[in-house]
């Protein structure tokens, strides 16, 4: 269990205090993807480097499996350490040593017998599909798979925690989306819990158990990843979801075009099969206008949403409204969005 409470981070200079984070507090549990997203300057890396303390929080607690990381001392914290693997955009490999020497570094560093790290590598290869490119150099390897040697690195003392600061931002969507194949493989065979910070509302939907948004240091919305695409109360979590379907056009349609009979409907795949819409326009006195619609596949689940313009007398749509939020589905007014 990670617990983060009322973290606060200033950076001075000479222009002031810069607050970069801004009395946050959330908890991850073990085993779990947690995605912490946000457009650049949201303070999300600089949260994400504060649980490690490459970054000095200025107040706040950070508790790991009930020890205050922020107590620690140097030694302590080294220690500490060696349980919370990191990997970065830039993959940050030692370009003059092997794929088996970068993977074996931090093995080495903590004096393990040679034996034992020759062994761990060799499951890492295996593990990360790159046994052939043992005694390549970075610069032989492709973003994929420099990320790939990263993560194996960073995960070589089997690690309880893997913080991840936008580690796919740098890769095509092909290799992008086999980097994250790889992070869930890690929770179902190493049972790690991984906290990943990205910008790209279609990476955290691919991977996450929760998902919080930043902006401005502050944490503005947290849910279950099916319930945030359900139903996400911020705008600012609505604007990244109108960047993965909605265009500016249809944005532009709902608020011009329509009046304020225009409804967001969203619904899991629980229910999605079901000809409910049109139960409603046979049980009520209603018109039902179907806009535009998608489906986003999440981790575990799917939700999708409608944009539809319900058209009828004010107390059979109020009805109608009422008949859709009983089979579970949101229903939430967007013409003037």
């Amino acid at each position: 269990m990670i617990e983060v409470k009322n973290l606060v981070k200033d950076f001075t200079s000479e222009n002031g205090v810069l607050r970069a984070i801004d009395d946050v507090s959330f908890k991850v549990n073990d085993s779990e993807i947690y995605g912490i997203i946000g457009l650049s300057g949201a303070g999300k890396s600089t949260l994400v480097r504060c649980i490690n303390r490459l970054e000095e929080p200025t107040s706040g607690e950070i508790i790991i499996d009930g020890v205050s990381i922020l107590d620690l001392n140097h030694e302590e914290l080294l220690k500490e350490r060696k349980d919370i693997g990191m990997i970065f955009q830039s993959f940050n490999l030692f370009m003059q040593k092997t794929v088996y020497n970068n993977i074996a570094y931090p093995l080495e560093i903590i004096k393990t017998p040679k034996e034992k790290v020759k062994a761990r590598v060799e499951e890492l290869l295996n593990f990360i599909d790159l046994e052939d490119k043992k005694d390549a150099y970075p610069a032989q390897l492709s973003g994929g798979q420099q990320q790939r040697v990263a993560i194996a690195r960073a995960i070589a003392t089997n690690p309880r925690i893997l913080l991840s600061d936008e580690g796919t931002s740098a890769l095509d969507p092909a290799n992008a989306k086999s980097i994250l194949s790889l992070l869930k493989k890690i929770v179902e065979e190493y049972n790690m819990t991984i906290i990943m910070i990205t910008h790209q509302m279609e990476v955290a939907k691919n991977i996450c158990d929760r998902i919080a948004v930043m902006e401005n240091g502050k944490i503005i919305e947290e849910n279950t990843t099916d319930e945030l695409f359900k139903n996400p109360k911020h705008p600012m979590t609505r604007s990244f979801m109108k960047s993965m379907g909605s265009s500016d056009e249809e944005t532009e349609v709902l608020s011009t075009n329509f009046g304020d009979s225009v409804y967001r409907l969203a619904y899991l795949d629980t229910n999605y099969k079901e000809p409910i819409l049109s139960q409603c326009i046979k049980s009520f006195d209603v018109d039902i206008n179907l806009i535009s619609g998608n489906i986003n596949q999440l981790k575990k689940k799917s939700v999708g949403h409608l944009i539809v313009e319900i058209i009828g007398e004010e107390a059979e749509k109020q009805k109608a409204i009422d008949f859709l939020r009983a089979k579970k589905i949101s229903v939430e007014v967007v013409a003037n969005e």
